[in-house]
């Protein structure tokens, strides 16, 4: 997969993008991250990017022109019949989920528009902007941390990518749209707390219940809104059977 990142602050992804997951997914090629200066498109004498606004208010608005261009300059260059998408990073964007990475993973191209101050002139997303994406309901100073944060999720669904195919199908939500259950290392006791013995057991069978229950309650406590009714009654149950359980521990019939 490729990637172009517009940008005005390039050199604010060359550490992450040397490091870890992706910097082994950028060295050995199976992705492809460019990182593009919207200032080198400027037309103006100084390279300014920014002006203020038509009809007030406060802070600098990123300038039509030189957004623009870059992005025209980038999507020249996307081979014919590659599929090729130009996202907005934007807190007025659609909420960026897993389902939504998985999507994007199965493009050839992404082109990142990075916004800055209050925003990008209008007329740069309505003409060339293919989706406008948030990655929250809050406010960052600019695009940058949205993009490496999308490239990032997007980079763990190319195969290759990550060590186990299953890596990527066995986290929060994937599969049922569950949060993950909890996860044990050495040593089997930490500070008087054991691992759960159903975990050292070798019973797959029991393990895969027991993280699936696990699942549910901590997408219970923590994501009730992803929970389905046919969650619900699985919840209900483990609740029920909990209060057995507990009733039999204290003598009460």
């Amino acid at each position: 997969m490729k990637i172009d990142i517009l940008t005005t602050f390039p050199h604010f992804f060359d550490s992450i993008l040397q490091t870890s997951i992706l910097g082994r997914a950028v060295t050995s090629g199976l992705l492809d991250v460019r990182c593009v200066d919207i200032r080198e498109f400027s037309a103006s004498k100084h390279k300014n990017t920014d002006d203020y606004p038509f009809g007030g208010g406060a802070g600098m608005l990123m300038m039509a022109q030189p957004a623009s261009d870059a992005i025209k300059a980038v999507r020249n260059n996307v081979p014919a019949g590659e599929s090729c998408k130009v996202i907005y990073m934007s807190p007025k964007g659609k909420l960026f989920t897993q389902e939504m990475a998985r999507m994007l993973s199965r493009e050839d191209h992404l082109i990142f528009l990075c916004g800055h101050y209050e925003g990008i002139d209008q007329r740069v997303i309505d003409r060339y902007v293919d989706l406008e994406v948030s990655i929250g309901d809050y406010i960052l100073t600019g695009g940058e941390l949205p993009a490496i944060v999308m490239t990032d999720c997007i980079a763990r669904l190319i195969p290759g990518v990550l060590g186990s195919a299953e890596s990527a199908e066995d986290e929060s939500f994937s599969g049922e749209g569950l949060l993950e259950y909890p996860q044990y290392t050495r040593p089997r006791v930490f500070e008087d707390t054991p691992v759960p013995d159903v975990l050292l057991s070798g019973n797959h069978a029991q393990i895969q219940r027991w993280r699936y229950r696990q699942s549910l309650l901590i997408t219970e406590k923590n994501r009730p809104d992803l929970l389905t009714d046919e969650h619900r009654r699985m919840l209900e149950r483990i609740h029920s059977e909990e209060t057995e359980e507990q009733n039999d521990r204290q003598g009460v019939p």
